[in-house]
């Protein structure tokens, strides 16, 4: 995709801070961080979100799972929250898949 911002990052066309990657995912520090850790892992092939994902796609979204956990325990956590933003409606602004990996926080707001 010409204009997605995290294609670009892919391309590293546009710097970012990157903690993870990999032949198929990249992982890197989200720039509005909303804990003291808070990582974007997203496929380096552009799915536009959970909404277009078909069954091709499930060992990549197993391993943004999987990948997960293992940044957490790199970065310290023991607990850590996950968030995946889908459509417009859902609060999705970037429109390239991605998981929001974030903890640190010792009083975390409970939804």
């Amino acid at each position: 995709m010409n204009n997605c911002i995290f294609c670009k990052i892919v391309s590293k066309e546009v710097p970012s801070s990157i903690v993870y990657e990999d032949e198929e995912l990249l992982a890197f520090n989200d720039i509005n961080p909303i804990d003291k850790v808070h990582i974007l892992i997203i496929p380096k092939e552009h799915i536009d979100s959970l909404l277009t994902c078909e069954t091709k796609h499930s060992d990549v979204i197993s391993k943004m799972l999987l990948l997960a956990p293992k940044l957490a325990k790199n970065n310290g956590l023991k607990g850590f929250r996950t968030m995946i933003n889908t459509g417009k409606e859902g609060g999705q602004e970037v429109f390239h898949i991605h998981f929001h990996m974030y903890g640190g926080s010792e009083h975390l707001v409970k939804i």
